[in-house]
Formats: structure tokens, sequence, C-alpha cells
């Protein structure tokens, strides 16, 4: 089993053979402020990934996974053709945002992706060297094709049927208030709550207090028992959900991602809301 972690001394060792993706974000989104903070301040080498616009931006709910022709297309851009280890990371000190980027790279089949264990704190904790000014240009290549692992992510209507047979695990990242319907959704039109046979396990949770990610014994216990796949993870809106996906895979398990997560079902139109 392959950790889907990397430690900032070990990313130190690869740093000069490495893609370096900073996938800072915020919510609600602030491109603009993303933009600001990784010139400011950012792993040597560090592209920015931008989460909204490496994604399906047709659709009525915010990045969704982008399809093969808009992936393939960014990955180009980025540099990324499968040939370089992939380093993720974002300065949250919660695991926020690296993850959803992580997730989206795995789903399509790009080989040696790991997410920096802490972020950007870990990497300066450490002493290593960081940059500033203008954000670097990715050197091109040549695009390829690239293949989505279609079963390892749900849409509303597949998530509708699965929630309607029941009897698969669903981990909800969001916070346990938003969960149990005791405090509103931040965004407008969504009732809190959570959907049948659902689980609680905020992200936050699976983050120590020295901003690491918890060691694979502490996660075990953490997330419980269950099956080697198949366990469905959602969040508010996709991007959390993935931090999950990662404390499972660090156990040697694999997640599925409801993309739409709440955004979608806290409408109400595809099944029922518990609390």
């Amino acid at each position: 089993m392959t950790d889907p972690l990397i430690d900032p001394a070990e990313l130190a060792e690869i740093l000069d053979t490495a893609v370096i993706l900073d996938a800072t974000y915020y919510l609600p989104p602030d491109p603009e402020r993303s933009r600001n903070d990784v010139a400011s301040l950012r792993i040597p080498g560090a592209v920015l990934f931008e989460i909204d616009e490496i994604a399906d931006t047709s659709a009525p709910l915010a990045h969704m996974m982008p399809d093969a022709e808009r992936f393939a297309e960014a990955m180009a851009e980025l540099g990324i053709d499968g040939s370089r280890p992939v380093v993720i990371y974002d300065r949250s000190g919660m695991h926020f945002s690296a993850p959803r980027v992580w997730y989206t790279l795995s789903l399509f089949g790009v080989p040696d992706v790991r997410v920096l264990n802490g972020g950007l704190a870990a990497w300066q904790a450490g002493g290593h060297e960081t940059a500033s000014g203008a954000l670097p240009e990715p050197a091109p290549v040549a695009r390829r094709g690239w293949t989505p692992d279609l079963s390892r992510v749900l849409d509303g209507k597949a998530m509708a049927d699965t929630v309607a047979r029941g009897g698969t695990p669903i981990l909800d990242a969001r916070p346990e208030g938003r969960f149990h319907g005791r405090d509103p959704e931040p965004r407008a039109g969504l009732t809190s709550g959570h959907m049948p046979g659902a689980s609680s396990l905020p992200f936050t949770e699976l983050t120590g207090p020295d901003g690491r990610f918890l060691d694979a014994p502490a996660l075990r216990e953490k997330i419980g028992a269950g099956p080697a796949s198949g366990t469905i993870v959602t969040c508010g809106s996709g991007m959390t959900a993935c931090t999950l996906a990662l404390g499972l895979a660090r156990i040697g398990r694999d997640a599925t991602l409801y993309d739409g997560s709440w955004a979608e079902w806290g409408s109400g139109l595809l099944g029922p809301i518990n609390s």
C-alpha cells in the first residue's frame, strides 16, 4: 500500500523533479485572494491549481469534476504527463483543498500523486526554502489522454438510488451541527441535516493538533471498520469529502465521491433529509 501523503523532508529530496501544485482555495471562492497568497508565499516551483477552473464549468454546481477533454488540456498546461511525481499542498492547516486535487488527479489515472502532510506550514516548520513573487509559468508538455474511473464518483441520481437501496456506508465531512440539522447551511436555499444512512465524520478530525494528518492506527480508530472499497464520502460541495477519501486511502480503503454533495442533496429534490 502506497501512502498518499509525503513528508516535507521527502519532498525536499525530489523538489527539482516533482510537479508541485498549490491548491490554495477559499469558501466562498475568492480566486484573487488565492493567487495573491500563492504569489506572496509558496514552495519553490509551485504553480496554482485553480479548482474552479479545472472543472466542469457548465455545471450548475461549483467545481464539479472536469470531463476528459478539459482535464487533458489542464494537465498539459501544468506540465503533467505521468513521467514525474506530483505533490499537492494547501495552506489551510487542516488539509482542506489539497485532497480534492489529489482525488481529481487520481480519478483520471495520474500516477504517483501525493499530498504534502501538514501543508505549507509543515514545510516552513522544517526550515525549507520558500518563494514569492510573480507566479511561475509551468513548462507545458505534450497533451495525452486520461481515462477517468467513473466508478469512483457519483452524480445525484446514482446517489439517490444508493441511498434508497441502503446498506452502503456513507461518511459526511461537514461539521456535526450541520449534519444533525442544528446549524444552518452556508449556502442559500439548502436545508441542513443528512441523508438516510450517513454517519458524521468532520474532516477536521483527521488532522492532529500538530497540523499533520493522523497516522494509520489513529485513522482506523477514528473511521472505524468498513469495506475495502465502496464507502461513499460527501460534504458541502465535494471538497472536504476528499479529505475523508485521503484518510481512507491511508488505511488501504478506496472511497467513492458524491461530487454534488450537500450543495445538491440539501435542496430536498433527490431524497429525504434526516436531522
